[in-house]
């Protein structure tokens, strides 16, 4: 689907809600436009999970590469080493 075809304005929001609902599953998502402007995007519960999900581990790898800068980190091997060890 093309962007142009996902944009809508919020007026076709309130006459045609069930009908993106619907469509959600086909369609990724839809962008809200009030006043010609963008304002918000309607996507799927599924799709909205898959981004927070994303999200969540792109966050980790920040705070794995900001713990790293401050030397908070471990070399693999030694953690290797000790998992064996539990084993």
């Amino acid at each position: 689907m093309q962007l142009s075809e996902q944009v809508k304005p919020i007026s076709y929001l309130k006459t045609n809600a069930a009908k993106m609902l619907k469509e959600l599953g086909e369609k990724q998502r839809y962008v809200i436009t009030q006043n010609g402007e963008a304002k918000a995007v309607l996507q799927s519960l599924e799709e909205y999970e898959r981004t927070q999900e994303t999200l969540a581990l792109l966050k980790l790898v920040a705070m794995s590469k900001t713990a790293i800068a401050e030397g908070k980190g471990e070399e693999a091997s030694e953690v290797f080493s000790r998992i064996r060890e539990g084993l």
